[in-house]
């Protein structure tokens, strides 16, 4: 089975890394540089997980994931925030909003591509 990830990351330094790093894992991926996009894409696709960029212009990633949380297909779904956000109390407020984990800025190819086996290995 291919998981369908979807990336929502306004650096398109970060974007291309992270859709290069996902297919090198076969991983099938889609990218979007705004909640706003994000969100409307999901409405017409479904997704196995989503990598969720904090900072974003407009809409941000937290609320993003209080939005994406209210659709029926995307209650459950893995949804992993990509930030340089390193204080203790950001983290609490950044998984309050429905994220399951955090991924720090900038990558470590290791960590993350952990991070995406253990939430997929779990949703199997």
């Amino acid at each position: 089975m291919t998981y369908r990830i979807l990336i929502v990351e306004d650096s398109s330094l970060n974007g291309n890394l992270l859709t290069m790093l996902l297919e090198d894992n076969g991983y099938e991926s889609e990218w979007v540089t705004t909640a706003e996009a994000c969100l409307s894409l999901t409405d017409e696709q479904q997704f196995d997980l989503i990598l969720m960029d904090i900072s974003l212009p407009g809409m941000d990633g937290k609320e993003a994931t209080r939005c994406l949380r209210k659709k029926s297909q995307y209650k459950d779904t893995p949804i992993i925030a990509c930030t340089v956000y390193g204080l203790q109390e950001a983290e609490k407020d950044i998984l309050a909003a429905g994220i399951n984990g955090i991924v720090q800025k900038p990558f470590d190819e290791e960590l993350l591509t952990r991070e995406l086996s253990q939430w997929l290995n779990a949703k199997a």
